[in-house]
């Protein structure tokens, strides 16, 4: 006489997902919490040279001055009235950023005070002017 196999006793031939999507997930949250968000200026500009330039690692908010006086933040091109709206935005998600700003070594210096003064009314004392470094002393 044969015996019966309650369903129970079968055997499962399938491979069990859930500790690789538990890993997974894992990992998604740890590069989502690790990783920094950092504003980009969104145009490309030529800086002016200094011997006395620093590099730094800070710096998570990037507005760029164009030659013909643009000012551009997140890849888009804004107009001086916006700068400290966009800049007390920021500073209300992240209060420990600091802002560079990229300035055209053809730039007014009119424009980049005029930045300066926005970004500090928005919040953010920590302020930057980025530059190429020169090897030469001349």
């Amino acid at each position: 006489m044969r015996a019966k196999h309650s369903s129970a006793e079968q055997e499962d031939h399938g491979i069990d997902l859930a500790p690789m999507l538990d890993f997974v997930l894992n990992l998604l949250i740890f590069f989502i919490i690790t990783t920094s968000f950092i504003k980009e200026a969104g145009v490309t500009v030529v800086r002016p040279d200094a011997s006395t330039a620093e590099h730094r690692e800070s710096g998570n908010i990037l507005i760029a001055i164009r030659e013909n006086g643009d000012i551009w933040m997140d890849r888009k091109r804004v107009d001086l009235r916006q700068v400290r709206p966009m800049i007390e935005r920021l500073y209300v998600e992240r209060p420990d950023d600091s802002v560079v700003i990229v300035a055209d070594r053809a730039s007014r210096a009119q424009v980049l005070a005029a930045v300066m003064d926005e970004v500090r009314q928005g919040g953010i004392r920590e302020i930057s002017i980025a530059a190429n470094t020169t090897t030469g002393g001349g």
